[in-house]
């Protein structure tokens, strides 16, 4: 009977984290909607900048860049500068249910729309990245809290590739999406450094 209570306490529990993702979902969705474009396009430029500063960007051998669709943190311009550092670029591929795997990229060009209607390397100009030694993995969500907790979209592709990655987890936010304490269930990765359009740093740090 005990142990039955118990269960009940956590679906009900895991089932009361659930509907307040939902909800914020539905929030942060409606506030990117609400974003001007020249507004978004300013906060990507200082956010860009931010990153770019970055001791970890500074340092990675290679870019593991998702590339935006629609209300996300814009990351070409992020590419390009990557490419101009002559650092390596791999972007994401969606492969089977929650599998995530990288493909280097030499230009903009070697992507295809995929899964969700994201662009994707196309595999057969790419190669899959297998050393992510000295890498920085730029990871997209709704929002953030500063212990680098993430709101995804739910499907939980990065949290899978998250769990055994090594290198470097930078999650990207718009500061003032930057919720203080989300709801985390424990599947949920957090990223190792926080970059804003108002500051960059590690989710140890106080914000």
């Amino acid at each position: 009977m005990m142990l039955q209570r118990c269960s009940e306490l956590q679906c009900s529990a895991m089932s009361k984290i659930y509907d307040e993702k939902v909800k914020l979902r539905q929030h942060y969705r409606s506030m990117r909607d609400k974003m001007t474009p020249e507004y978004k396009h300013s906060l990507d430029i200082e956010l860009a900048s931010r990153l770019l500063c970055t001791r970890e960007y500074m340092k990675a051998k290679t870019l593991l860049a998702y590339v935006a669709k629609k209300g996300e943190v814009e990351t070409r311009g992020i590419i390009h500068a990557a490419f101009a550092n002559k650092k390596q670029v791999a972007c994401p591929r969606c492969e089977g249910e929650g599998v995530m795997k990288f493909y280097l990229i030499s230009s903009m060009d070697d992507l295809v729309e995929g899964k969700f209607g994201l662009l994707e390397p196309d595999t057969s100009k790419c190669r899959l990245l297998e050393d992510f030694d000295k890498s920085v993995c730029l990871v997209p969500a709704f929002t953030f809290d500063p212990q680098g907790y993430r709101l995804g979209y739910g499907a939980g592709y990065y949290d899978r590739f998250l769990s055994t990655y090594k290198g470097t987890s930078a999650g990207l936010c718009y500061a003032s999406f930057v919720k203080w304490d989300l709801p985390c269930e424990p599947h949920d990765a957090k990223v190792q450094l926080l970059v804003t359009d108002r500051y960059a740093r590690h989710t140890a740090d106080k914000i």
